[in-house]
């Protein structure tokens, strides 16, 4: 495994960058044999797209990337990473890439389970304040930091090593998170009672439950806040209303049930939890800006075409 100790931040991200290139499919998204780790090749840039993220860290080698959430830009590169705190809804778009030199990056996934235990063996003093903001955040890549992603893609090349190792080295990606500038954000999340913590068990059940009705009042309940200081912070994390993202959420699942299992419009609006196709075609086309068929017979052909 490679570390680049005495070296500079630019040799180990071009190291970095070369590790992700072998591995990575022209123009696509993969799943790699380390678990939650996900990397990417994009060849140009793209226009803005609504997409889901996970609780994760999202890094890019070369190139660069955009994430818009409510009024608020996240510009992030080979000197910044994106933290991802909870789930949410999002606007990205590639914003620097060529054939040359194509965007470059990956997204590891973050487990709550190992921030939580890794708070208490390593005495990580529990965050400051118990307000929440955005649950994404940009923060200032590191040496120590690259070195370690580097270790865990040169994993790919001793698939055997990944059960033993992969998870050491996900403790130390995550310790030296949480121990950065950016660290609070984690800490809230995986501190039970902070409000940050409470909020993401909300939006976790809103994820499982999207196509249910609910009242933002049983909602509150779950997060054991008062209405009105739930919808303050909920809102202060997502840039949504809780029927905002429920909304969302509902209209992506039903464009890939179209997409990926050629489901029409009136079954996956009844699916996802629509009961008036005609608002589920206002809502659709208001979000993608097409008709739910225009919408996914273009998708299908630029698919064809790539």
């Amino acid at each position: 495994m490679r570390d680049v100790k005495n070296g500079s931040m630019e040799v180990a991200t071009e190291i970095l960058g070369n590790s992700i290139a072998r591995w990575a499919n022209k123009d696509d998204i993969i799943e790699t044999a380390i678990p939650g780790l996900q990397i990417y090749q994009r060849n140009e840039p793209t226009q803005p797209q609504i997409a889901m993220y996970e609780p994760s860290i999202c890094l890019v080698a070369q190139g660069a990337k955009r994430a818009l959430l409510g009024d608020d830009t996240y510009v992030y590169d080979a000197r910044h990473f994106l933290i991802a705190s909870v789930h949410l809804p999002t606007m990205v778009q590639i914003v620097e890439a060529s054939q040359e030199r194509p965007c470059l990056g990956f997204v590891y996934k973050l487990d709550q389970r190992v921030i939580s235990q890794l708070m208490v063996d390593s005495n990580i003093p529990q965050p400051r304040t118990q307000q929440s903001s955005r649950g994404l955040v940009l923060g200032e890549m590191t040496l120590p930091l690259l070195n370690a992603f580097q270790r865990l893609i040169d994993l790919l090349d001793e698939q055997k090593d990944i059960p033993i190792l992969a998870p050491v080295i996900q403790r130390e990606i995550i310790y030296r998170l949480l121990v950065s500038e950016q660290g609070e954000r984690l800490r809230q999340i995986a501190s039970a009672g902070s409000q940050s913590h409470q909020i993401a068990q909300a939006i976790d059940w809103l994820k499982v439950n999207f196509s249910e009705p609910f009242s933002i009042d049983e909602l509150a309940a779950l997060a054991r806040m008062s209405t009105s200081t739930f919808n303050h912070h909920f809102r202060s994390m997502t840039a949504l209303s809780p029927l905002q993202f429920q909304k969302r959420l509902r209209l992506q699942e039903a464009r890939r049930l179209m997409l990926a299992e050629r489901m029409d419009a009136a079954n996956a609006a009844f699916q996802v939890g629509y009961e008036s196709p005609s608002q589920f075609n206002r809502e659709y086309n208001r979000m993608f800006g097409a008709p739910p068929l225009r919408d996914v017979t273009k998708l299908r052909q630029m698919s064809a075409i790539e």
